[in-house]
């Protein structure tokens, strides 16, 4: 049988009309988009297309969109290139919950000699627009802020945090990869300035992504080369992979609130089950403000990593890290102020277009059973550390 997955905010399968609409260009359709003959023609049309279909899907129009290699690279670009396009304003605001692709440029900025604010999180996991609005002055160059946890799914007051980026004169950057293909995500709503896109969040293949630059926004590009994506990214299309994202976009913006509202039953029936049968189990972040397909929870009296051990059938996640051989809970946790051990026993499963009534009931099974296992008083808890990542 099939391992369950729950993983789906790690990455997702590529939708078999994503990969049909991919092959004609592995196989057939090879020229260079910037070459001036048919064959450059009708590639450089399908990017167009493409294009055309990622913005539709956030609210945008198409020339605001810069094609990308993935998710990390939009992010670079945008953190890169609007602090460089912005040298008189050294102030870099961010939240200590983002993902790596983020918080790392942001602190190498920092060790560079700009004036790095990060911002922590309420108990629910939620930036404050208190501590944000005490923070952002005239100084402030860029407001980097995800939409959506990669981990508990919990959503940030973007809207809120534009409008007080604005009135300081500051862009404001988003790292929307979980959540588009999730929930409604229209960059005119939330005011940003810059948004990213991960292609394989959202069942397109790994390796493309996409940057929202609102028109007239400032931005330097990191990489030199030649004139491609109105010069803030340099190289080569990748066409298929390009087409796949387009594709992607398009599918996942139909009917995306009757699957977001299938994703939120089955979330929550999964819950139910575990809550039910597990005394002690507590959930990480907002109960209502999150993703409708993730759920982050505690294990009581257990490490994350042991329980998934115990349930091989299941394929999910801790976002613990190990050093030297010790299990550490994740930062994401830790930052809305549960106890390090307590944070330990956490496991993220996130689900996708494809889980079943039936994954859910068997994932639920699974982890019980290794819970009671790991808490009956004859057995010793293992602490297992996953493999480094």
């Amino acid at each position: 049988m099939n391992p369950i997955y729950l993983d789906y905010n790690a990455t997702t399968p590529v939708l078999p009309d994503v990969v049909d609409a991919m092959l004609p260009f592995l196989r057939d359709h090879y020229g260079n988009p910037s070459s001036s003959h048919a064959l450059g023609l009708r590639t450089r049309a399908a990017i167009a297309t493409a294009r055309e279909q990622v913005a539709a899907l956030i609210d945008c129009e198409p020339s605001e969109i810069v094609f990308t290699s993935g998710g990390t690279e939009a992010n670079n670009l945008a953190i890169f290139g609007a602090t460089e396009a912005i040298p008189g304003r050294r102030r870099l605001v961010t939240s200590t919950i983002e993902h790596p692709a983020t918080s790392r440029p942001c602190a190498w900025l920092g060790s560079r000699g700009h004036d790095l604010q990060i911002l922590g999180v309420d108990q629910g996991g939620r930036v404050r627009t208190t501590d944000a609005q005490a923070v952002i002055d005239e100084s402030t160059a860029l407001v980097a802020v995800m939409h959506s946890n990669n981990e508990t799914g919990v959503l940030q007051p973007i809207a809120e945090l534009s409008v007080l980026a604005h009135a300081a004169g500051a862009l404001v950057f988003t790292d929307a990869a979980q959540s588009i293909g999730k929930v409604p995500v229209s960059v005119r709503d939330l005011g940003v300035d810059l948004l990213s896109i991960a292609g394989h969040k959202l069942y397109a293949p790994k390796g493309v992504g996409a940057l929202y630059v609102r028109r007239g926004t400032p931005l330097a590009p990191f990489a030199l080369g030649a004139g491609h994506e109105r010069g803030l990214r340099p190289g080569t299309e990748n066409v298929a992979y390009l087409v796949g994202l387009g594709v992607a976009c398009e599918l996942v913006g139909r009917d995306l609130t009757r699957h977001a509202e299938r994703l939120r039953r089955l979330r929550d029936q999964l819950w139910t089950r575990l809550h039910t049968a597990i005394p002690g189990l507590a959930l990480n972040g907002h109960a209502e403000l999150r993703l409708p397909n993730t759920l982050n929870v505690r294990f009581p009296g257990v490490s994350g990593n042991a329980v998934l051990a115990g349930a091989p059938e299941l394929a999910a996640s801790t976002g613990s890290a190990c050093h030297e051989g010790h299990e550490s809970a994740s930062a994401v946790i830790l930052a809305m102020g549960i106890d390090p051990q307590a944070a330990a026993g956490s496991i993220r499963l996130t689900l996708g277009r494809p889980t079943t009534d039936a994954d859910v009931e068997r994932a639920a099974d699974s982890l019980i059973t290794s819970w009671r296992a790991l808490s009956s008083p004859t057995v010793p808890v293992r602490q297992e550390c996953e493999a480094a990542w």
